[in-house]
C-alpha cells in the first residue's frame, strides 16, 4: 500500500529526529540522575553528600562533547524540572497540581540559563571556578524575581549538616552554596583530566602531565576556609562566653486538621494554644519546668483579630497571665483601609504582656505571592479557581525587632525566614534573639522540615540562637552553630522550655553579606563576559570563521 504524505512526513521526522535523541540520551539521563541527587539532598532525605554527586555529574554533561548554548540550557532545564518536582509537592496540597507544576517548570528556567552560560564558559581557563560565579548568579536571581523571588531551594540550605555550614558564619547561604558547587566542579575537572590524561600513551603523559592545579587549590581553599570558620561556630554553640541566660517556650498547640480548612478552625486554632500554654502554666507551678522570660507562639495562633475581637483578646490574656510573661502571638490584624470589599491585612506579631495587653508588633513585611496577597489579582484570578483562596495581606515597615520583656527579638514569620535580608536586618538593628513563627498547617512534615533548615543556617549566619514556633511543627529551639537542642514532633500538642542566651556580636555575614554576594556574582558575570569578548561564545559559526580566516591573513603579513 502506498505511503501517505502524512506518513512520509512523519517517517522522515523520525529519520532526522531519532538519532539526535539517542546520541543525547547519556547526557539526557545523567541530568535526571543529578537532579534527583540534589532534591536528595534536601529534606526529608537530607543526604547533604548528594549536592556534591548532583553537580559533579551535572558539569560533566556541561563539559563534555559539542555542546551548543541551546544544548546547555536544555540540560539545565532538565536537570531543574527533576530536581524542583520532586522537591515541592507539598505545594499541590495547597493549590493543587498544576500551579505545582507550572512553579517548578518557572524555577527550572533559573538552572537553564545557567547551563546556557556555563557553555559559553567551558572553555576558559579554570571552568569550575566560573560555574561557580554562574551559579551564585542564577540563585541570587531566582531569590529576586519573579515577584519578589523565591529562594526555596538555595543549594546552601541543603548543607546545614555538612562541614561546609560554618563558612554561614561568613558570607551567609550564598557562600555556602558558591562553595558547595566550586567543590563539586572541581571534582568533576579533577575526574576528567586524570582519566583524559590516563588515556594518553606513555610518551604524551610523560610530556603533558595532567592540570589538577586549579581544581585542587579551589577544593583546599574551600576545606581550608570552613576549618578556620569552624572554631568561631563551635565555640558559640558550646555557649562559651558570658552572654546572660534567658528561658524562652515555644508552643505548638496544633490544628483539628491539616489543610486549607484550618482557616475555617480559627477559634480552635485559638483554644488550643491557649490550653498548650496553661499546660506550660502549670508545669511550672509544678516544678517541672522552668519559669519562661517569654513565650512564643506560631504564626496564625490568633487568626481572629485580638485587637479588634474582646473574646480573643480576654483569651491571650488568660494565658499570658497564667504563665505570667509576654506572649509572641501571630496574629491577623486590619490593615488601614480594611473594608469588606479591599479585606487588606497584616500577618502580625503581637507582644502580649499580663498587665497591659499588646504593646509592640512586627508586621510580616516580606509577604508570600499567591499565598498572601495575588499579584495581577485580575489576570491570575482567571487562570485558576484556586486564585482566589489568596488573601489581601499587605508588607509591614517596621525594623524586624520587638522588645519582650526587654528582650530585643528578632522576628522572620514564616516566609521572610527565607530571604537572607530579613534575619540580616533584625541583627542589625539590635535583635539578641532571633524567632521563627510559622503555619505549617496547610503543608506537610517534608515541608516542615525543608523550612527548619533555613532556621539552622540563620543561627549560624548570626550567631543567635534561633526559636521556631509552628502551629503543627515541627517547633525547634536551635543553637548557634546549627543543631537542634530540642524540638518537637510533626502534628501534636506540645511546647519547648529551653535555656538560652542572648548575643550581640555581629558576624562577617551580617556585617558583610551582601557584599559576599555581590562579590560571588560578579564573578560568574565577568567569566561570561570574558567568554564573549574572547571567546566568541555568542558570535555565529559562520562569523566566526571569518573572523579567524581574517586574523590568520594578518598573521601571514
Amino acid at each position: 500500500m502506498a505511503e501517505t504524505a502524512a506518513e512520509s512526513r512523519l517517517r522522515q521526522f523520525g529519520q532526522k529526529v531519532g538519532p539526535k535523541i539517542v546520541d543525547r540520551l547519556p547526557a539526557l539521563s545523567v541530568s535526571i540522575v543529578a537532579g534527583l541527587a540534589l532534591c536528595a539532598s534536601f529534606p526529608p532525605f537530607g543526604w547533604w553528600f548528594a549536592a556534591i554527586v548532583a553537580f559533579a555529574l551535572l558539569g560533566w554533561v556541561l563539559t563534555r562533547g559539542a555542546r551548543s548554548l541551546a544544548g546547555g540550557a536544555g540540560y539545565g532545564l532538565v536537570f531543574g524540572l527533576v530536581f524542583y518536582i520532586p522537591l515541592l509537592p507539598w505545594i499541590s496540597g495547597l493549590v493543587g497540581p498544576v500551579p505545582w507544576l507550572a512553579l517548578s517548570f518557572v524555577e527550572a528556567l533559573f538552572p537553564a540559563l545557567f547551563g546556557l552560560a556555563a557553555v559559553a564558559v567551558r572553555r576558559l581557563p579554570g571552568w569550575p571556578l566560573w560555574f561557580a560565579g554562574l551559579w551564585s548568579a542564577q540563585e541570587w536571581l531566582k531569590s529576586t524575581v519573579p515577584f519578589g523571588g523565591f529562594p526555596w531551594g538555595v543549594v546552601g540550605f541543603s548543607q546545614t549538616e555538612s562541614p561546609l555550614l560554618p563558612l554561614a558564619y561568613v558570607g551567609g547561604a550564598p557562600l555556602v552554596s558558591f562553595a558547595l558547587v566550586l567543590v563539586s566542579f572541581s571534582f568533576a575537572a579533577l575526574v576528567v583530566e586524570i582519566i583524559t590524561w590516563w588515556r594518553r600513551d606513555a610518551a604524551a603523559r610523560a610530556d603533558t602531565p595532567p592540570s589538577v592545579v586549579l581544581p585542587g587549590l579551589s577544593i583546599a581553599a574551600v576545606l581550608l576556609g570552613s576549618t578556620l570558620a569552624w572554631p568561631h561556630v563551635r565555640q558559640a554553640g558550646v555557649g562559651a562566653g558570658d552572654e546572660p541566660p534567658v528561658t524562652v517556650a515555644a508552643v505548638q498547640g496544633n490544628v483539628p486538621r491539616l489543610g486549607l480548612d484550618f482557616n475555617a478552625q480559627r477559634r480552635a486554632v485559638l483554644d488550643n494554644h491557649v490550653r498548650e500554654t496553661l499546660r506550660l502554666a502549670d508545669d511550672v507551678r509544678a516544678g517541672r519546668a522552668p519559669q519562661p522570660m517569654l513565650v512564643v507562639w506560631p504564626e496564625n495562633s490568633s487568626d481572629i483579630d485580638p485587637i479588634a475581637n474582646a473574646d480573643a483578646a480576654q483569651e491571650i490574656s488568660k494565658a499570658a497571665d497564667s504563665i505570667n510573661a509576654p506572649i509572641l502571638v501571630g496574629g491577623v490584624v486590619a490593615a488601614p483601609g480594611y473594608s469588606r470589599s479591599n479585606p487588606v491585612s497584616n500577618n502580625t506579631v503581637l507582644v502580649w504582656n499580663p498587665e497591659t495587653g499588646p504593646s509592640d508588633r512586627h508586621d510580616k513585611r516580606i509577604v508570600q505571592p499567591f499565598g498572601e496577597y495575588l499579584p495581577w489579582r485580575s489576570f491570575f484570578s482567571k487562570l485558576s479557581s484556586y486564585a482566589d483562596r489568596a488573601g489581601f495581606f499587605v508588607p509591614g515597615d517596621g525594623d524586624g525587632v520587638v522588645q519582650a520583656a526587654g528582650v530585643p527579638v528578632g522576628i522572620t514569620t514564616c516566609w521572610e525566614v527565607i530571604f537572607d535580608r530579613a534575619a540580616r536586618e533584625s541583627v542589625r538593628n539590635g535583635a539578641q534573639l532571633l524567632a521563627v513563627p510559622s503555619n505549617n498547617a496547610t503543608f506537610n512534615q517534608a515541608m516542615s522540615e525543608q523550612q527548619l533548615t533555613f532556621g539552622k543556617l540563620r543561627a549560624v549566619e548570626h550567631d543567635r540562637y534561633v526559636v521556631v514556633a509552628g502551629t503543627t511543627g515541627i517547633s525547634a529551639v536551635i543553637a548557634p552553630d546549627g543543631h537542634e537542642i530540642t524540638r518537637t514532633g510533626w502534628f501534636e500538642p506540645a511546647y519547648l522550655d529551653q535555656q538560652v542566651r542572648l548575643k550581640t556580636t555581629m558576624t562577617p555575614a551580617t556585617r558583610f553579606g551582601p557584599y559576599v554576594e555581590g562579590a560571588l556574582v560578579a564573578l560568574g558575570v565577568s567569566g561570561l563576559l570574558w567568554a564573549m569578548l574572547h571567546n566568541g561564545a555568542f558570535v555565529p559559526a559562520r562569523l566566526r570563521g571569518r573572523r579567524s580566516t581574517a586574523d590568520d591573513d594578518k598573521g601571514a603579513r
